[in-house]
């Protein structure tokens, strides 16, 4: 059996460039929060409501299924 079934998908990150690529996102979401920290506000308080949304539907299904 191979070790990765998605081979599309990465597996580790472990390399150079994967760490490299993970520090300038970092770099890039912290630079994006202090230039902009209304706009990150909104966009991260919309991200979690849908979350909750997502969460709260799943519930509702499986409580309906309980029924």
């Amino acid at each position: 059996m191979a070790k990765n079934q998605l081979p599309i998908l990465p597996t580790g990150g472990s390399g150079a460039v994967g760490k490299l690529v993970k520090t300038l996102l970092v770099v890039a979401v912290v630079v994006l929060i202090v230039k902009f920290p209304n706009d990150a506000a909104a966009f991260a308080q919309g991200a979690f409501d849908r979350i909750g949304d997502a969460i709260n539907g799943v519930v509702t299904f499986l409580r309906g299924l309980g029924k």
